[in-house]
């Protein structure tokens, strides 16, 4: 069956020309993509066809493929994937001290325009590290005009401030910055002051791991609002599709096979249309800031 197509509705507002989904995983066929020995889970089938369902029926029409983590710095999956998008795909790699300045290259050629660290999905990585690794994959990337992506927990988002502040390449924050329903007003300064003077950019991105209440996620909008408050023209907005279920973040010998949540890709466009407050707000998130962070 194709992951969450039973549960697809159209957008009850006006979606704009060039919209974007600026978050998305492609999994293959492991007998052709095989996963990483490390890993939190086990992938199954997500194919670019099945999100293409998905995008006709809410009015997207660009794309931005993030490497899930169970590939590691294995990006043939993804690549092949962006290969079929043409001029309206882009890509954030996962590379590794293994990958070479050629490949690098290469990845820009077909497409990638930033580096995923994931110290969400795959544990391991303390304040120190990660702000380490955030300067010396910069320096790495800054001659192509990559940024960085990050995927971190709110408290780590806020230890590491300094070295996204200073960091060489421009730093995106997934998932609303690692931010959930209940953060205090104290937890969340970090991300709302690095957004506010330009230090970073936010996806708003999955609102249902965000929310505690599920449904129409209703509950996460105010947390959305203060983060397009904080800086409207340094957001934008992704399905997350297909939607991965929670999984350990331990790495072990035989990982779980991810399930994918059932989830109506409208009710997260309805929910980024009510947290912008209104169309321009709305369409700079979905067409207009995509063009300047990934360069369409």
């Amino acid at each position: 069956m194709t992951p969450n197509a039973h549960v697809m509705a159209e957008p009850s507002v006006e979606v704009p020309p060039s919209a974007c989904d600026c978050h998305m995983h492609v999994f293959g066929a492991l007998n052709r993509y095989p996963a990483a020995p490390v890993r939190s889970y086990t992938p199954q089938e997500a194919l670019l066809g099945s999100w293409r369902q998905v995008a006709q029926a809410i009015g997207l029409e660009r794309v931005v493929l993030v490497q899930p983590s169970a590939y590691g710095a294995d990006n043939r999956c993804m690549l092949d994937a962006l290969r079929e998008t043409g001029t309206s795909g882009r890509g954030i790699a996962q590379i590794s001290s293994a990958t070479s300045d050629d490949e690098l290259r290469e990845l820009n050629s077909a497409g990638v325009r930033g580096v995923r660290l994931n110290p969400k999905s795959v544990r391991g990585s303390n304040a120190s590290q990660l702000s380490d690794l955030l300067r010396e994959t910069g320096r790495r990337v800054e001659p192509l005009g990559w940024h960085l992506e990050i995927y971190a927990d709110l408290a780590l988002v806020g230890d590491i401030a300094d070295a996204i502040r200073d960091a060489p390449v421009p730093v995106v924050l997934d998932h609303m910055g690692g931010s959930k329903v209940g953060d205090t007003v104290a937890a969340l300064r970090p991300l709302l002051t690095l957004l506010a003077a330009g230090d970073c950019w936010v996806k708003l991105s999955g609102a249902d791991r965000v929310s505690q209440a599920g449904g129409d996620f209703e509950d996460a909008l105010p947390l959305a609002q203060e983060i397009i408050k904080a800086n409207p023209c340094q957001v934008v907005w992704g399905t997350d599709w297909p939607h991965t279920s929670a999984h350990s973040g331990q790495p072990g010998d035989d990982p779980a096979l991810i399930q994918f949540r059932r989830l109506d890709p409208s009710t997260l466009m309805n929910f980024l249309a009510a947290a912008a407050g209104d169309q321009p707000t709305f369409t700079r998130i979905l067409a207009t800031n995509p063009v300047q962070l990934y360069g369409f």
